[in-house]
């Protein structure tokens, strides 16, 4: 087997922090996703390797494992089979940071008996173009995981229910040790009949069934900022499954979506609207209503104005989400022409021409 120097795999030194791992991490595992690159053949092994070498050096006791040998041939006889990178090269859209939370956590979920947080939750909401303009508070209801009231998450049926695990004694975790070549190594795993808690049921909960959680419908309070766009995705703390057995909760992804306009379309922070007018309203100037997000405004047109000419009417468009000034209003001239004429209009219009022609004699 090659070696392989995680740290050149994943443009780091070996003195580098968690923070500079992780920033590597994510830009190249963005580069080299095989659904975001589904011409370069070579971006499937590239992601594999990525998220090898994230496994290892985002994990405290494996790094400095991998960093007695140096290379991942000294580092054979450790256990990968916690992380299933396949999953991972079959979504085109998901959380980088979480990913690699899930490397560098892992030991540390080990360490903390019991604690498997809850799951994350997504939910795709609607918005209007006015609510996006101005910001909004919808309430979203959510089915996820609740603690159980009946044994308030613990899952027994009562607390003396609840017994030391005889395999771990308690800890939630096994050693185990291998020989190498390399000399003896000791691992730790999760605990299989415990499954990490360092407890066990004997009687479970007659509600919940031992699981600590039941399903139910929340209804959640989700602030919409002004300016937010079509897949902003805002997180609300604490919004997903409940964690099992009194464990922090996942989080809620709440993904938004803006429902097309009847009038305005949104380029950016700009908005366009497009506005009839008439052909004697540009020859001869008008001051005429237009619509925007907050009403009614007057806009004044030259004369002479062509028609797709655009007027801009600065800070009526999309505050920016940041906070940094407000888009404009993007009214564009759409001259109509009338499809049906009087005798009378016929009569003036063709005296229009013919005036038209004698003041353009004077100069061709």
């Amino acid at each position: 087997m090659a070696e392989k120097d995680y740290y050149q795999i994943l443009g780091v030194d070996r003195n580098s922090s968690k923070e500079e791992i992780k920033k590597a991490y994510k830009r190249l595992a963005k580069k080299y996703h095989p659904d975001l690159n589904k011409s370069d053949p070579g971006a499937s092994d590239k992601f594999k390797e990525i998220n090898e070498a994230a496994a290892v050096l985002g994990d405290d006791q494996k790094r400095a494992q991998y960093d007695q040998f140096g290379t991942s041939q000294g580092f054979q006889g450790f256990d990968m089979s916690g992380f299933d990178f396949t999953d991972f090269m079959h979504q085109s859209s998901f959380d980088f940071d979480d990913i690699f939370d899930r490397f560098f956590n892992h030991s540390y979920e080990q360490e903390e008996r019991g604690s498997h947080r809850g799951s994350n939750l997504r939910f795709d909401l609607e918005i209007t173009l006015e609510e996006t303009a101005f910001g909004t508070t919808k309430k979203v209801a959510i089915p996820r995981t609740e603690p159980c009231a009946r044994c308030n998450g613990t899952g027994a049926q009562s607390p003396s229910d609840v017994m030391t695990c005889s395999a771990c004694k308690g800890s939630g975790m096994q050693r185990n040790t291998r020989r190498t070549p390399f000399g003896i190594f000791a691992t730790t795993t999760t605990c299989r009949q415990c499954n990490g808690s360092g407890e066990v049921i004997k009687n479970p909960c007659p509600v919940c069934h031992g699981a600590g959680t039941i399903e139910q419908r929340k209804t959640l309070d989700v602030k919409i900022p002004a300016g937010v766009e079509d897949g902003t995705r805002l997180r609300v703390r604490g919004g997903g499954d409940a964690g099992s057995r009194g464990s922090e909760p996942g989080d809620l992804f709440v993904v938004i979506g803006i429902a097309p306009h009847k009038i305005f379309e949104r380029h950016g922070n700009d908005i366009l609207v497009e506005v009839p007018i008439s052909f004697v309203q540009v020859a001869l100037g008008a001051e005429i209503e237009v619509p925007t997000l907050k009403g009614k405004a007057t806009l004044k047109v030259e004369p002479g104005t062509q028609s797709g000419t655009v007027f801009r009417m600065r800070g009526k468009g999309i505050p920016n989400l940041n906070g940094f000034g407000t888009g404009s209003e993007n009214v564009r001239i759409i001259v109509q022409v009338p499809d049906k004429l009087t005798k009378h209009q016929r009569e003036l219009l063709k005296e229009f021409e013919e005036e038209s022609a004698k003041k353009k004699g004077m100069f061709f």
